[in-house]
């Protein structure tokens, strides 16, 4: 049997190889804060147990394995096997989590990239839990799109398998001061050259629901069954309409998964106004506050491509165009979310 390499040896690869970002995935912290995400991972438990119809005597893939919760839930619904895959050493923990609970001869690790992966059969079903912040920031999404095209059998079933994401406007004064203007007077001194690269980067964080000041608006529908990783750069209008008198600090975003698949549909929400999840919202912060008044709209487009140094990262463009009571807006942010 293999033997797991220590924490320590982890640690002690080249953080600037190319196989860092797979190893970081390694620490098993990152794993705890994902399976402890109950809307997370009660989806994926619910989707896969209760459409047992889809698993029973199949062959499934998981892609990016991790520690492998998602092919145990495979495993106990009834599938014939699953080829378990992770590029990183969480694989190590991985089998040795099959061989405590009796799964190693329904479950095979394989620690490989995916595209690099032989597998000696095509596969029925595919499960990965690829999300990333903004849904496609260091997302494994393309690398399921990849295994999707070559080892998905034809009318096999993807899990979950359609996504979209949201934005809307927010009043976030208090939060933008301690972020952003922090930066016009630190004990005394300009330091407004770091207070620009601030409202470069978007803010991850869990935002009160009481903070959206607008409609919502959809800018991206992911069904993935058919898109392909050129969906995945993109370009989309948008228009959210002032539901009260406010002002409007930056635009928020959030994602809604869905596992469409099977007679029983499970589907989850990233927004404020529903459960905790690990991945939060995104807050892009405008330059100057727009003056809400109820109904005002607040219109532009937004573009996101993969940043050209690391694809993983998101180049992320908005355009806001504001005509509203008080003022007129019309202006560009860029952001690179990393």
């Amino acid at each position: 049997m293999e033997t797991a390499p220590t924490q320590e040896q982890l640690l002690q690869k080249d953080k600037t190889s190319s196989d860092y970002y797979y190893n970081s995935y390694a620490h098993h912290g990152i794993h705890e804060e994902m399976l402890k995400d109950r809307v997370r991972t009660l989806s994926y438990q619910r989707a896969i147990m209760e459409n047992k119809h889809l698993f029973e005597g199949k062959a499934v893939l998981d892609v990016g394995c991790g520690t492998g919760i998602l092919s145990l839930f495979a495993s106990k619904a009834g599938a014939r096997i699953v080829y378990a895959v992770d590029s990183s050493d969480i694989i190590f923990q991985a089998k040795q989590i099959m061989i405590d609970n009796d799964h190693t001869e329904k479950i095979k690790c394989i620690q490989a990239k995916m595209e690099d992966v032989e597998l000696p059969e095509k596969v029925d079903v595919i499960i990965s839990e690829w999300m990333g912040y903004f849904l496609l920031y260091e997302t494994m999404l393309p690398t399921v799109l990849l295994a999707r095209d070559k080892w998905l059998k034809e009318g096999g079933v993807l899990l979950p398998d359609k996504a979209s994401i949201y934005l809307a406007a927010i009043e976030d004064a208090d939060y933008k001061d301690e972020k952003i203007k922090y930066w016009d007077n630190v004990y005394g001194f300009d330091f407004k050259c770091i207070k620009e690269i601030a409202l470069r980067e978007p803010l991850v964080d869990v935002v009160d629901a009481r903070a959206v000041c607008s409609s919502p608006c959809k800018i991206l529908t992911l069904d993935l069954n058919t898109c392909t990783k050129a969906d995945l750069t993109f370009r989309s209008n948008y228009e959210i309409f002032g539901k009260r008198n406010d002002f409007v600090h930056g635009l928020l975003a959030w994602f809604d998964i869905t596992f469409s698949a099977g007679t029983k549909q499970v589907y989850f929400s990233t927004a404020p106004q529903c459960k905790y999840t690990h991945w939060k919202q995104t807050v892009f912060y405008l330059k100057q506050p727009l003056t809400l008044s109820s109904a005002d709209k607040i219109s532009g487009w937004i573009d996101v491509k993969p940043n050209q140094k690391n694809e993983r990262d998101l180049d992320i463009t908005i355009h806001v165009d504001f005509e509203g009571k008080y003022q007129d807006i019309h202006d560009t942010h860029e952001f690179v979310l990393r």
